[in-house]
């Protein structure tokens, strides 16, 4: 079964009705970064920060997997489709994918400020009295400006293996996310689904859609692929 590495980001769950960061009128438009996406901003003001990402854990719950989180998981019946996203929903999950790496952190689940260790899952509302499990503060589980990424080996081993790449909702313009596609290997088939494409590379097929749209066409002509290579 062939591998195929699919690379998310904000853009796929775009279409689930979650605005994005870059977009004009975006989630972020209104928070500067400084003020609820770093390590200074927590230590400065927690409850700002905390309250923000209330809010998103909130927007998530309320969104629903689409079409092409549903067609990623149709894949799974002929490919071996691993997913690595930038985002922070469960929105893969929820529609079904078995494998999914986010490389920055996940909006339900918190940590202990005093152990990065001790990771544990939570919905709801974050209030003062969550702790962790010896009573001391917590924080989200996210991945924030000026910190390591500490997935990122796993996901470049991941993407080292790949038959087929797939970028959607990505810019691929965050690093150390956006370096990813030069870890698959030169025989790899690569697609990029994006209505407004930017330039990633040579070697890259592009889909000039939203992710809705481009990524059950695509899983289709991979799967009629499939049927053929069986046939």
């Amino acid at each position: 079964m062939k591998k195929c590495v699919v690379l998310s980001g904000a853009g796929i769950s775009a279409d689930s009705g979650l605005q994005t960061f870059r977009d004009a009128g975006g989630l972020w438009e209104g928070f500067k970064v400084s003020e609820v996406c770093t390590p200074e901003a927590f230590a400065r003001n927690p409850r700002q920060v905390i309250e923000f990402y209330n809010l998103r854990r909130i927007q998530a719950a309320a969104a629903e997997p689409n079409a092409a989180h549903r067609a990623l998981v149709r894949l799974e019946q002929y490919y071996d489709v691993r997913i690595i996203t930038q985002n922070v929903d469960d929105l893969h999950e929820r529609a079904g994918s078995s494998s999914v790496l986010h490389l920055h952190g996940e909006l339900n689940k918190l940590r202990s400020c005093a152990d990065e260790t001790e990771i544990f899952d939570f919905s709801g509302e974050q209030t003062d009295s969550v702790r962790d499990s010896k009573g001391r503060p917590v924080r989200p589980h996210i991945v924030w400006f000026g910190e390591d990424v500490p997935l990122f080996p796993l996901a470049a081993d991941t993407v080292r293996d790949a038959d087929i790449v797939i970028i959607v909702g990505t810019s691929m313009q965050v690093y150390p996310a956006a370096s990813l596609l030069h870890y698959a290997p030169p025989q790899a088939e690569c697609f990029l689904v994006d209505p407004h494409p930017q330039s990633v590379g040579a070697n890259v097929e592009i889909l000039r859609m939203r992710a809705a749209e481009g990524v059950p066409k695509l899983a289709d002509e991979l799967i009629r692929r499939a049927h053929t290579i069986d046939a």
